[in-house]
Parts: structure tokens; C-alpha cells; sequence
């Protein structure tokens, strides 16, 4: 046990750097590493959304997936499965993602960012905490989504294909892809070697199941710190980190791509807290499962690109503070209609809680709520 702990704590230093190096090489500013953010850029650089400022072939996305495919490979822990309620799987993928966007970050960014000094996440960290606790009241109570099963092979290794296709696409016809020119999509490291570190990362991921969402269950349920220590690592980490280099801000307004509208920064984590419980994993731990043969994960992948498309094409998606032209602040936010997004989002995730529940707990809580 001291020894995966110890690897988690290693998992946990080695990502918090690989964060830092990326911002320092060109990524954005408190964004080394956000699978939600930069699952969205991939979904504009195909086309599936038009927002011209998020649109680049991210590699740290590939590189995550196929480090972990190749983890599990060589230490022979690849393991096809699929058929565990992949519909509502993919479903729960999307709002977590609308979720995501409308705090702006994914629960790793939300470390990242609290190690810069963005005060927003410690708000959304409150609203994620949350979320886990509900996920948990549930599963206390029986929740499932009922057993995988063992599948063919190349059931497993969907995503990891998907990633070197897109990867050899991506280098061999670029112009298919469409690319910001300015924005967040515009900012990036070399493409190579963020290719690199994501291998890196990736293959760390999967030997430690890092997983941030699985840290505060573990610790609600069995008082194990064991995952979490790696969150806590990161969040050491990148602090210190941007101490040095003088990149530490603390405050809630005009942090780098965040907003400071407090209730929906909250709102839009304890979505993702919540859903990421009933889907066993955070976005960073469903893309280890899916390299790892995961083909439900897989499915939650798909339903993630397909939330970030929702979300700004209809624009459900947070927009950050920013400076009008007499140079007073415009905090951001999310629009009525990403409003009514998260609340469609908290309706869907209550019946799919409940509707998973078993049969006498369905009842149990029919009749409290009766009387």
C-alpha cells in the first residue's frame, strides 16, 4: 500500500510539472492540462462546433489515451468490456461536460487553477465537493449502472485508434482541421512535445488511477486518502511552481479564461462531482479507462465531444471576465440559456439516480418524499 501511494504522490508531482512545462512552452495561462477544455478544441478543430476562438487538434488528449493504452499492454492489464448502460453513459458524458464549460474547467483544471491563485476555484471546488456527496448518497444507497462485460478486442480499443487516426491525420493532411488564430485554441505548446508529456502522464495515470473524483468518494466512503493524495500533490505542486516563476495571482476577478459569477461556477461543478461519481471516474480517469479497453468509458468520451458541441453551439458555454473599453470589469458568466442547460442537467442526473437505484430503495424514497 505505501508503495501505490507513494506512486500516486509521484503520479500526482509529475503531472502538476507536465502542467507547468505546457503553460510555460504555450498553453494557456492556468490550462496546462484540462481534458474538458481541450476535448472542446478538438471538437471545433472537426467541425462539430463554430466557436472560432477553441479550435485545435490537441495532442495532450491522444497522447493521455494511447500512454495508457500502452500501459496497460505491457503489463498486460488491458482489458476489453463494454455493456454497462452505455446510452446513460453517454448522456451523463455530455452534462458533465456542459458542466465543465460553464465553470470553465474540468476538475483537473480546477486544481491547476487554485495552484495559480484563481479564487473561482475554490468556490467551484466547493460546488464539486458537493456534487461527490450526492453521487455518494446514492451510492450508498445502491446505485449501479450494472455490470461490464467482457468484449472483443477491437471493442476495446475504439478510442485508441480514433486517437493515432486523428494523430496521423492530423500530420499528414493538417489542412482538414480547422485551427484558431487567436483565443485560447490559438495558444498551445509544440505539438510534439506536448505529444510527449501527455505519454508520459497517460502511462502515470494508469499505473496510479489517478482520479480526482475517486480521491473525495474513497475518502467519504472508506477514509482512505489514497487517491486524493495525487490532487493534493498537483495542487502543491503547481503552487509552488507558479510562486517561483511569479505566475501565482490570487483573486476572483480577470483570472486567466475564468469567470467570477460565483453561483454558476458552483452550480457547474456540483454537476460534474455528480456525474462523474455515477460514472465511476472524472474525464481524466475515463479517458485511462477507454485506453485501458474500456469500451463504456469510450462511449463516455463520445458523449463528453458531443456535450462540448451542445454547449457552444447553443451557447451554454462560460464566458470569461474581461475589461470594457472604459476599463471596467465585465464579470462573465453563463448565458439564460446555459442557465437553463445546467438545470435540464440536474433533472436528468436525478432521474437517472433514481431510475438506477434498487427496486425497495425506488420505494423507500417514494415514500418519504410522500410523507
Amino acid at each position: 500500500m505505501k508503495k501505490v501511494s507513494l506512486l500516486v504522490v509521484i503520479s500526482g508531482v509529475v503531472v502538476g510539472l507536465a502542467a507547468l512545462a505546457l503553460t510555460y512552452l504555450g498553453n494557456p495561462a492556468n490550462m496546462g492540462f484540462c481534458i474538458a477544455c481541450f476535448l472542446r478544441d478538438i471538437t471545433g478543430s472537426v467541425g462539430m462546433h463554430a466557436a472560432a476562438k477553441t479550435q485545435y487538434m490537441r495532442p495532450e488528449i491522444i497522447g493521455l489515451v494511447l500512454g495508457a493504452f500502452i500501459a496497460a499492454v505491457a503489463t498486460g492489464e488491458f482489458k476489453a468490456k463494454a455493456g454497462s448502460s452505455p446510452a446513460t453513459r453517454f448522456v451523463l458524458g455530455a452534462f458533465v461536460m456542459i458542466g465543465a464549460l460553464a465553470f470553465l474547467g474540468c476538475p483537473l483544471r480546477m486544481v491547476l487553477r487554485l495552484g495559480g491563485g484563481d479564487a473561482n476555484a475554490l468556490v467551484g471546488l466547493i460546488g464539486f465537493i458537493v456534487g461527490v456527496l450526492i453521487g455518494v448518497f446514492f451510492l450508498k444507497r445502491g446505485f449501479s449502472l450494472k455490470r461490464a462485460y467482457a468484449a472483443s478486442v477491437h471493442e476495446g480499443s475504439v478510442l485508441p485508434l480514433v486517437s493515432v487516426g486523428l494523430l496521423l491525420l492530423f500530420i499528414l493532411v493538417p489542412t482538414l482541421f480547422k485551427l484558431s488564430t487567436e483565443g485560447p485554441g490559438s495558444q498551445h505548446a509544440p505539438f510534439f512535445i506536448a505529444l510527449l508529456i501527455a505519454l508520459v502522464v497517460g502511462i502515470l495515470a494508469q499505473k496510479s488511477r489517478l482520479c480526482m473524483v475517486g480521491g473525495i468518494r474513497d475518502l467519504v466512503l472508506f477514509k482512505s486518502f489514497h487517491l486524493l493524495s495525487g490532487f493534493i500533490a498537483i495542487l502543491i505542486t503547481v503552487a509552488i511552481g507558479n510562486l517561483i516563476l511569479h505566475k501565482f495571482t490570487w483573486g476572483f476577478a480577470l483570472q486567466p479564461i475564468a469567470h467570477s459569477d460565483h453561483l454558476w461556477n458552483l452550480l457547474g461543478m456540483v454537476l460534474v462531482g455528480w456525474g462523474s461519481v455515477l460514472l465511476g471516474g472524472c474525464p481524466l480517469r475515463q479517458l485511462i479507462l477507454a485506453g485501458e479497453g474500456n469500451g463504456d468509458s469510450a462511449v463516455t468520451v463520445f458523449g463528453m465531444i458531443i456535450g462540448a458541441a451542445l454547449a457552444h453551439n447553443f451557447g451554454l458555454a462560460g464566458s470569461a471576465d474581461s475589461l470594457n473599453e472604459a476599463g471596467e470589469l465585465v464579470v462573465g458568466g453563463i448565458s439564460n440559456a446555459g442557465k437553463i442547460g445546467l438545470l435540464i442537467g440536474f433533472v436528468v442526473f436525478i432521474i437517472i439516480s433514481l431510475v438506477n437505484l434498487p427496486k425497495k430503495q425506488q420505494a423507500s424514497i417514494a415514500d418519504k418524499e410522500a410523507a
